[in-house]
């Protein structure tokens, strides 16, 4: 059986107590996963969770307390440099050098890559223009939108046909049309060099859309590992909305009898409620003479799957 190109094992990370006196914090707690080849792999919980740690260690800059990671079959503490020619990193959050051109940094980032010459010009430009930036390329770093930024630091990461590629936050700063296209460009690169991609994001449609598999962190452990779907429906509570003809008052007044949580927007109200007892409950209103025009249900999805898994226990 081919082995995994990333796997993790019982990987942790404490930091010191702030105080003399305190307890050690415990940023990743003892987790063990595989990216397999091909696969995007979503990265997904709430702020402080603990994602950016595992990526600072998948990345070498930070050192693990306890565990290990193995790049293709390797060691990862010892074979640092061997490993990362095969991984790159792109993050809405990590700037190049602002005084440099675009085509400057790039040159020296694919040198160490190995990549040069026609070669590198060609795959410049067609990752550029893919994203609408070539025109750009001899500004400095500080002449470009932090949306234009992104988009270089993507295809930067895309640059040397990387194995695996590390993505933090890749639309965080886009508008929804760009961020449609760098989705798109994601999958295709999955597609055509079968590059396994670690992505993180907090746009639970977009994490849908693009990947396999979604792993949950919370309080530093994995707690879920599925298909985006999966997990969307094991939450058991959809959203109601009706628009209201007559009793938007009594209607209210009837959900907080029922124990269920309703929103009013102009006359449409939004009730969450369990999607087997929805027909009971429709059942009940009609004998409470409150009549509505139109009535549409909201299927659970993976935001309400996140939002449901981030509430502290």
């Amino acid at each position: 059986m081919k082995k995994s190109p990333l796997v993790v094992q019982h990987l942790s990370k404490e930091f010191p107590p702030a105080k003399k006196c305190g307890d050690p914090f415990v940023a990743v707690d003892d987790i063990s996963f595989e990216l397999k080849e091909g696969q995007i792999l979503g990265l997904l919980g709430p702020n402080g969770a603990g994602k950016s740690t595992t990526i600072s260690m998948l990345l070498g800059t930070l050192s693990p307390t306890a565990g290990s990671i193995s790049y293709f079959g390797k060691d990862f503490a010892t074979n640092r440099s061997e490993a990362l020619q095969e991984v790159t990193f792109a993050s809405t959050y990590i700037k190049m050098p602002w005084r440099l051109s675009v085509m400057e940094n790039l040159r020296i980032y694919g040198l160490l890559y190995g990549v040069d010459g026609l070669v590198f010009h060609n795959r410049l430009e067609k990752f550029m223009k893919f994203f609408g930036v070539w025109e750009q390329r001899f500004k400095t770093m500080n002449a470009l939108s932090a949306g234009q930024i992104t988009r270089i630091m993507l295809a930067k990461a895309f640059l040397p046909y990387p194995k695996i590629v590390l993505l933090d936050e890749p639309t965080a700063s886009l508008d929804p049309d760009i961020a449609h296209q760098v989705r798109e460009f994601v999958k295709l690169q999955q597609k055509e060099h079968n590059v396994s991609i670690l992505y993180t994001s907090h746009n639970m449609e977009e994490v849908t859309d693009v990947c396999d598999e979604v792993m949950f962190l919370k309080h530093g452990k994995i707690v879920a590992v599925d298909k985006p779907l999966n997990l969307a429906r094991s939450v058991k509570v959809a959203r109601m909305r009706l628009m209201v003809k007559d009793g938007l008052k009594r209607i209210r007044k009837f959900a907080k009898a029922q124990n269920l949580p309703a929103k009013v927007e102009g006359r449409e109200v939004v009730i969450e409620i369990g999607e087997q007892d929805i027909a009971a409950f429709l059942e009940k209103l009609a004998g409470e003479k409150i009549t509505y025009s139109q009535i549409s249900i909201d299927k659970p999805d993976l935001e309400d799957y996140f939002l449901q898994m981030s509430k502290d226990n």
